[in-house]
């Protein structure tokens, strides 16, 4: 049985042989024009398929200005949702009460700044993690079930909280730095499944050889 299959909406299947229609790969569920994802992304959550985009992102809209950037490898649990720079109110008056949403030719507030929202490469996003607007988050990194995060994320970091701060790094900073430079998230499936026990032992020394 293949490693991974990438053209599959349901990659996941029991012990049993049924498919987990739980989680879904998300580039095969989602064309949204303001949604980048890479390859082998997943999230859980129990709606349908093609409501996947609105359950995750659910106000990003197909003609805002900033984008929401996932990379691959990345693991979402249920719950999980990323607020973007739409659902924003304006906060430089006196009142954050949205009045021109009301009206069609004021709708979106386009002079309120806006920034990309970026998810690095094989990013563990936990149960009930809220993402807040902008937020870049490092490749490797572990986000906390139940977090908010509205801060950028340092690679390999371990975040949790209200909001979430860095609980600890989960290698020093030169490993970091290594498995940055490798990058295994660009390697061929292949070559991925012919090393898997390097990457899951965290063997840097044999990883950098391959």
């Amino acid at each position: 049985m293949p490693l991974l299959d990438a053209n599959a909406t349901h990659p996941i299947t029991l012990p049993d042989e049924t498919l987990y229609r739980d989680t879904v790969h998300l580039k095969n569920v989602i064309s949204h024009p303001r949604m980048e994802i890479g390859e082998y992304s997943y999230f859980t959550h129990s709606g349908e398929p093609e409501d996947t985009a609105e359950i995750l992102a659910p106000y990003l809209g197909h003609s805002v200005r900033e984008r929401l950037i996932i990379g691959s490898f990345v693991q979402i649990a249920r719950g999980s949702y990323f607020i973007t720079s739409s659902a924003n109110h304006p906060m430089t008056g006196f009142t954050t009460y949205p009045f021109r949403i009301f009206r069609p030719e004021t709708f979106g507030y386009k002079d309120l700044p806006v920034k990309d929202t970026v998810v690095g490469h094989d990013v563990w996003i936990g149960h009930n993690a809220a993402i807040m607007p902008g937020v870049q988050i490092g490749s490797g990194a572990i986000i906390a079930a139940g977090s908010v995060v509205a801060r950028d994320v340092p690679p390999y970091a371990v975040v949790g909280g209200n909001p979430a701060t860095v609980i600890r790094m989960r290698y020093p900073a030169e490993t970091v730095s290594a498995l940055l430079d490798i990058a295994w998230w660009h390697w061929p499936l292949e070559k991925i499944d012919a090393n898997l026990a390097i990457l899951e032992e965290g063997d840097l020394a044999a990883l950098r050889i391959v």
